[in-house]
This record gives structure tokens, sequence and C-alpha cells, in this order.
């Protein structure tokens, strides 16, 4: 059952992400790009969860699942200073 989740929580994230780069795309604001690019760090956030606890549990993925939330907050925080700016 966790490994569905977990999966699920992936495909979300990057059907999110797949959705707002098409607004992207349309209308040209920059915000749905970081956004898009956030949602996208966080679909690779939880594909390695599903590696981590699933797939190889003998590996440690921890401070690699971190590092990819961190960069995806990260992209989206500079972005939404970025465009307060504006």
């Amino acid at each position: 059952m966790g490994a569905a989740v977990y999966i699920l929580g992936m495909l979300t994230s990057a059907a999110c992400s797949v959705l707002l780069w098409r607004g992207y795309k349309r209308g040209e604001k920059k915000l749905l790009l970081w956004s898009s690019l956030c949602f996208a760090g966080f679909a690779i956030s939880n594909l390695l969860v599903f590696v981590d606890l699933i797939l190889v549990p003998e590996w440690d993925l921890y401070l690699y699942r971190l590092a990819a939330t961190a960069v995806a907050l990260a992209l989206l925080l500079y972005g939404l200073i970025w465009e307060s700016n504006k």
C-alpha cells in the first residue's frame, strides 16, 4: 500500500508540474515557470522516497531526498522574491 501512495504522490506532483508548465507557455507568467520547476523537484523527491523505501531499502537516500526538496523550495522562493520586485 505504501508503494502506491509514493507513486501516486510522484505522479500528482509531475502532473501539477506539467499543467503549470503549459500555463506558463500560454501566458508567459514567470511565477508559473517557478512553480512548475518546484513541482518537478517535488516529483523527483517523491521518486527518491519510493526508491529509498521500497526498491532498495538498504541504501540511505535521505540526504538526497532532502536536497531535492530543498532545491525545489529554493526555486519557488527565488521565483516569489524575483516576481515581487517587478
